[in-house]
């Protein structure tokens, strides 16, 4: 008889923004495969009984294999656990969670999906950082600035990016940031257009650091910005202010 897997959005960082089921089905885990998003603080209440697995993604090196990944979730359910697959964020947003879960139906093996508070919306909105706002952005487009590289040709449309004015948030863009940000230049956006990079979002240590489009590549060099990061792009960054603390609405715990 087959076990369940869960895919289970651990939220940006932090166990304040886990939630309540999440918290219910960690606790309940015979299994959990987890990424290195979850952040220390959640991947030290993990149940000590269940089997824990690795399958985080560290300097560019991946402990496993996303196939490794899939057939371990296959696997485990087989012998009839109950099975956690833990993923920063919310696993349909960016986070393989739909690739996994035909991988499982294809095995016969049942998905329940617990989504995550995603870092495209709290890691901005923890620096005082609204991604919509009545006077500056009515709409907000999320992308990732890691594509597949095995697709034949990239799917982001630049232009229309680049015309749009709302705002933009990118996950996953620290590498590429020179390149995304000379695509929407040359594609029409103001070089002046503000943009604000979120280093390791609502922890403790966090870092932002702010710029425009024309030199955000060069200034996030000189910073020695790395991942993880939510980058924003739009008018919506002049809100943030930092020498006011008391604008920042999300608690770190």
């Amino acid at each position: 008889m087959n076990g369940k897997v869960y895919l289970v959005g651990s939220g940006p960082g932090g166990i304040g923004l886990l939630t309540q089921r999440a918290q219910e089905v960690i606790d309940q885990a015979e299994v959990v495969l987890y990424d290195q998003l979850p952040g220390e603080e959640i991947l030290a209440a993990l149940p000590e009984a269940a089997e824990k697995i690795d399958c985080g993604k560290y300097g560019g090196k991946h402990t496993l294999e996303q196939a490794e990944i899939e057939a371990l979730m296959v696997d485990r359910a087989r012998q009839g656990k109950w099975v956690v697959r833990l993923k920063g964020g919310d696993p349909f947003l960016f986070g393989r969670g739909g690739e996994e879960c035909e991988t499982l139906h294809r095995a016969g093996i049942e998905v329940v999906m617990v989504p995550g508070v995603t870092s495209a919306l709290a890691v901005p909105a923890s620096v005082g950082i609204p991604v919509t706002h009545r006077k500056y952005a009515s709409q907000v487009t999320i992308l990732t600035g890691h594509e597949d590289p095995t697709k034949p040709r990239p799917a982001l449309d630049w232009k229309l990016l680049a015309q749009s004015r709302g705002t933009i948030v990118i996950l996953m863009g620290v590498a590429n940031l020179p390149k995304i940000a000379a695509a929407l230049i040359q594609n029409g956006k103001l070089k002046t257009t503000p943009v604000a990079i979120i280093e390791r979002g609502l922890r403790t240590d966090r870092r932002v650091t702010v710029g425009p489009l024309a030199s955000i590549g060069e200034l996030a060099q000189a910073n020695g910005v790395k991942p993880p990061a939510v980058i924003v792009i739009g008018d919506v960054v002049n809100l943030y202010d930092a020498q006011r603390p008391d604008l920042i609405p999300v608690e770190l715990q």
